[in-house]
């Protein structure tokens, strides 16, 4: 299935050509956050601190900067410097990133103290943190919680945050562009029987030690999105795995995640035991995109991760154009236009230059 960039975006960039730039207005905000509970802004907030980490991308994507964060999580900021933020703004390099309690780097457990004395206008969180929201509405901050799983939570997501900072125009610019790139992606599915469907393992972390998503996670919806088998779906939620079930699950594509500073597709190649799985045999082992965020949990690059993996999934029958794709959407996500050396960089392709099938997201 050709997928040339172009035409098909048609009504997308039509609704994207709007004035996005307008100011928020001063009026009070209503937000209701994705347990369903109501918080009342005075008006829209303009100091917000992050802990799910995807949020802090969303919010400079939605805004077109980064003065509305007061503070973000430190692995936000570790992929804003690693990624295309750093680049795109400096300045996010200097954004405070000490909000987790006893000095953490992972995690939520929040630092009130810390929270207090940024007094921000709008705290986002994780539902699953518990007791830690308890503390943050004891301590009178305002706190909209995130719900981690599926695609319409990360829509949801976004949805709240636009309506937080006052950015709903930008939202269905958004949304818009996740149902075309989705329904691409479902009319090239239909083409391909199931026996040629891959067999996909994804490691968020693999320096060391594997972590993985298994059914009810977000990343096991994007493999079923893309129309794969998640071979971690007999485990609930996320979680380590030994090398050995790895070996056993013998998958034909493996999937790295950005988050961890010095991996490399060799952490599998040259493994003794999982060197030996198809996916090593075949060369298909990808490290997954960096660029404003990581692809692999959702983000407003979403439809950008599923055309990549459709591109690797089936090679044979989608052909988006990526590095089009980019260039078309990182001025209207970010307000930059990335060079050819960036998109590289976002890519990957000095450490997947050599996997299978990677030559496609090479400069022509």
């Amino acid at each position: 299935m050709k997928t040339p960039s172009g035409l098909r975006w048609g009504a997308v960039a039509g609704l994207a050509s709007l004035t996005l730039a307008a100011s928020a207005s001063a009026q009070p905000v209503t937000v209701f956050d994705l347990t369903g509970r109501q918080i009342e802004l005075a008006a829209p907030a303009e100091r917000i601190v992050t802990f799910p980490v995807p949020s802090a991308s969303v919010v400079i994507g939605l805004s077109g900067g980064i003065d509305l964060l007061a503070a973000i999580h430190p692995e936000s900021r570790l992929a804003i410097e690693h990624g295309i933020l750093g680049e795109f703004f400096p300045g996010a390099h200097d954004i405070p990133t000490a909000i987790l309690a006893d000095g953490a780097t992972r995690g939520w457990s929040p630092d009130l103290a810390a929270l207090q004395a940024i007094d921000p206008d709008l705290v986002i969180q994780w539902e699953h943190a518990g007791e830690d929201f308890t503390s943050l509405a004891e301590a009178g901050l305002d706190t909209a919680l995130l719900v981690f799983g599926t695609e319409q939570n990360v829509r949801d997501a976004i949805r709240m945050i636009g309506t937080a900072i006052g950015q709903t125009q930008k939202v269905d610019i958004m949304m818009a562009w996740r149902d075309l790139t989705s329904a691409l992606i479902e009319a090239g599915l239909a083409q391909i029987p199931q026996e040629d469907r891959p067999r996909v393992a994804y490691f968020f972390y693999a320096l060391t030690d594997l972590y993985t998503e298994g059914f009810g996670t977000y990343f096991d919806w994007q493999i079923r999105h893309l129309g794969a088998i998640n071979v971690a779906e007999p485990m609930q939620g996320w979680g380590e795995v030994d090398t050995a079930t790895v070996v056993e699950w013998n998958p034909d594509i493996i999937l790295l995640g950005n988050f961890e500073p010095g991996l490399h597709t060799n952490r599998i190649f040259e493994d003794e035991h999982l060197g030996g799985t198809n996916a090593a045999d075949d060369g298909r082992v990808y490290m997954m995109p960096l660029g404003g965020y990581r692809w692999g949990p959702g983000s407003l690059e979403s439809p950008l991760a599923w055309m990549w993996m459709a591109n690797l999934f089936y090679p044979d029958h989608f052909d988006f154009n990526l590095r089009a794709e980019i260039a078309e959407w990182y001025p209207r996500l970010y307000g930059h236009a990335p060079t050819e050396a960036q998109i590289d960089a976002i890519l990957e392709l000095e450490i997947n230059g050599e996997s299978a099938h990677y030559s496609r997201f090479a400069v022509e």
